[in-house]
């Protein structure tokens, strides 16, 4: 049965406190990396036998494989997942940088370059569930933002085959290359190449905690969107909310996986104590109660604070990955969250509009990161080059002044680059 907590009678390291994933997989995943930088093709061939129990006679997923998943798949959902696909692109394409050039000053051209990343890996799970909707999220805005390739890797099952739904979705996005590959060696492919799977630039997408840590792992050699932790909803509601509603949108995240962290923060004891038994109610019924159970009972809270601020200032404080502000005029309170990946306004905003169909990524912030870091957007898969160009007139003017700073940090060097041209003009025009 998921807690309640009074804030303010309880210390704050219980109510802030989130559950802890594997902390001792980072000498694992270092092996397994090795072993593929070492093996290529050989090692991952050999992962999969022994992770995915399937032998493989090719990494990559035919074009044919591709053409069958889709064919299978059944109608609406494609065009479900059209409509998704059209929503995510509409909102990204907003996001697209331009690049600019300031000339204000005589002789003097500044100005930055936008240019998409070439080469992206995106890295779906398998497991317990299949998210064609990552596939969305993920490809659509590196398409906008230009990038050249999206190779996408993903855990085989045991016959061998992608799920159908997760080629369907690929073909959808428009993803170029997939490998039957998952785990701690698909990150550790991406990064470093095989004889089969190209090297990337830059690897996003979940994944577990093996995949989390190799991502860390390979950072430097690759960019990566985020380290992931566990999903989390947190609800801010007032006393107006109907329990049945609130206990349905904190399952939806705690039935993902048993470390899943699902919160409501309002100030009411009465809905408080409803949500709670409407939990218990739910939970039976979940096709995965089980997980549901375990992430509710162990990681789950119900925090009932004395005002609607006290509130705020809670979920501030947890900084969410998913926030649901579920109050009657929301866009009053929505300055005041200064700390969430993702926010729900209102009473019909369910956290799952933004999973599937809304059009805002569903790649976001987890474990307190939304203090400093932002959703998954077309920012993450481009990158700026700054360019300068000066006249030989607009150096001198500025010459003299770039070498006092210089040599104000001892740089001798670097002042004499900036007087050298002009005292050589000089020099000439004397000699002339």
């Amino acid at each position: 049965m998921i807690r309640i907590y009074k804030y303010g009678e309880v210390p704050n390291e219980e109510i802030f406190a989130r559950p802890e994933g594997l902390t001792d997989v980072a000498g694992v995943v270092s092996d397994i990396i090795a072993d593929v930088r070492a093996n290529g093709d050989a090692a991952l061939l050999a992962y999969c036998e022994k992770f995915d129990k399937v032998t493989l006679a090719s990494l990559e997923v035919s074009e044919e494989e591709i053409e069958e998943a889709f064919a299978s798949v059944d109608a609406e959902f494609i065009a479900v997942m059209k409509r998704a696909a059209q929503n995510i692109d509409n909102f990204h394409r907003r996001q697209v940088r331009s690049s600019f050039v300031i000339e204000e000053k005589e002789g003097v051209v500044i100005g930055q370059r936008i240019s998409p990343i070439e080469r992206v890996g995106l890295y779906v799970p398998g497991g317990t569930a299949a998210y064609p909707s990552s596939v969305l999220m993920n490809s659509i805005p590196a398409k906008l933002a230009g990038c050249s390739t999206i190779v996408m890797v993903t855990p085989p099952a045991k016959d061998g085959r992608v799920n159908p739904v997760i080629l369907a979705a690929a073909k959808i996005a428009g993803v170029d290359r997939i490998f039957k590959v998952g785990g701690a060696q698909a990150v550790a492919a991406l990064a470093y190449g095989t004889e089969t799977v190209p090297c990337v630039d830059k690897i996003v997408g979940p994944g577990n905690a093996f995949v989390a840590e190799a991502k860390k792992q390979v950072f430097g050699k690759v960019a990566i969107d985020m380290i992931a932790g566990p999903s989390e909803i947190l609800i801010v509601a007032d006393g107006q909310n109907d329990p049945d509603v609130m206990a349905a949108d904190l399952l939806s995240q705690a039935e993902h996986d048993r470390m899943a962290s699902a919160v409501l923060v309002t100030d009411s004891e009465d809905l408080a104590i409803a949500v709670q038994a409407a939990l218990e109610e739910q939970i039976p019924k979940l096709l995965r109660a089980d997980i549901a159970r375990a992430s509710i009972d162990n990681n789950g809270k119900i925090i009932v604070a004395k005002s609607l601020t006290d509130v705020i200032d809670v979920a501030n404080e947890i900084a969410p990955e998913h926030l649901e502000l579920c109050v009657e005029q929301p866009f009053d309170y929505l300055s005041k969250i200064r700390h969430a990946g993702s926010i729900f306004m209102g009473r019909n905003c369910p956290e799952a509009l933004g999973d599937y169909f809304a059009g805002p990524n569903h790649t976001l912030p987890t474990s307190g990161t939304a203090r400093f870091s932002s959703p998954l957007s077309v920012d993450d898969f481009v990158k700026k080059s700054q360019f300068t160009y000066y006249s030989a007139g607009a150096l001198d003017a500025v010459a003299e002044d770039v070498a006092y700073f210089a040599r104000k940090e001892g740089l001798t060097a670097h002042a004499q680059s900036a007087i050298i041209r002009s005292q050589k003009r000089k020099e000439a025009e004397e000699n002339a």
